[in-house]
């Protein structure tokens, strides 16, 4: 996980800003009028039979309970298989907080869903401002990156991770679950969320986890090796999956956010 200089001024900015954007599309008429004709726009112009079918799946596939199967083998696939524990518990962290901080959002907000008429798979909770479909697919998208970042695949996870966020987003405008300032609204809290992740996960977790015993088990110390040697700038180092990832670009020693940068 990366450390980001002033990560708890920008959180609180980030979450303050998506909060007003929430207010101000729930209860006054500058944003509402017009997110409700994109809305309709979408599902007037684009709805047909096989494409119904897919955006419910797609939507489906980033679900809460789709979403905590995910997880839980995503994160269990790095642990006991992979045996990266700061990789499983950094990845387990940006995805849930990322995801889970919507419900904040919500209960602030307290915005009333789009028109149940217009509704393809209409939802049981009733408050639609953030859309945390797309918020956890934001987050996973986030943590991917977050776990590829030094290695050649970067671009493309990060590419496919915007792909899957707009899927995402679009599927649940398209479906009738959400306003665009919803899903909009869905990037902005959870990157909020995990901008204070990264700062907590330095300034308090990571140098605590040697006291979780069940993580040693699984191979903590040698992975602190193995970023520690690409920290210091040798030949080579590895990524998250023990994959060889190039030169570490402008290795040459310390430096407090250099230190940070490799986790």
């Amino acid at each position: 996980m990366p450390y980001v200089r002033h990560w708890l001024r920008n959180s609180i900015l980030l979450f303050a800003v998506a909060i007003a954007l929430g207010l101000v599309a729930a209860h006054t008429s500058l944003i509402q009028p017009h997110d409700l004709d994109l809305d309709r726009t979408i599902q007037t112009n684009t709805r047909t039979g096989w494409l119904n079918t897919t955006m419910k799946l797609v939507s489906y596939c980033a679900s809460p309970v789709a979403g905590v199967i995910i997880l839980a083998v995503w994160a269990g696939w790095l642990l006991f298989v992979r045996r990266r524990p700061l990789a499983a518990v950094s990845t387990f962290l940006v995805v849930a907080v990322g995801w889970n901080s919507t419900q904040i959002a919500k209960a602030i907000v307290a915005r009333n869903r789009p028109p149940r008429q217009f509704s393809l798979d209409p939802e049981i909770g009733s408050n639609s401002f953030p859309s945390g479909h797309t918020a956890f697919t934001v987050a996973a998208a986030i943590a991917a990156y977050f776990l590829f970042r030094n290695s050649r695949h970067r671009r493309t996870v990060a590419v496919l991770g915007v792909l899957a966020v707009l899927l995402v987003a679009f599927s649940r405008m398209y479906i009738g679950a959400h306003y665009p300032t919803d899903t909009f609204g869905s990037v902005l809290i959870a990157g909020s969320a995990i901008l204070f992740v990264t700062g907590v996960w330095h300034a308090w977790l990571l140098p605590r986890l040697d006291r979780i015993p069940l993580l040693d088990r699984f191979g903590l110390a040698q992975e602190r090796a193995e970023l520690a040697a690409a920290e210091g700038g040798y030949a080579g180092h590895t990524d998250p999956y023990g994959a060889h990832a190039g030169p570490v670009p402008g290795s040459r020693g310390g430096g407090r956010h250099r230190r940070h940068a490799g986790r």
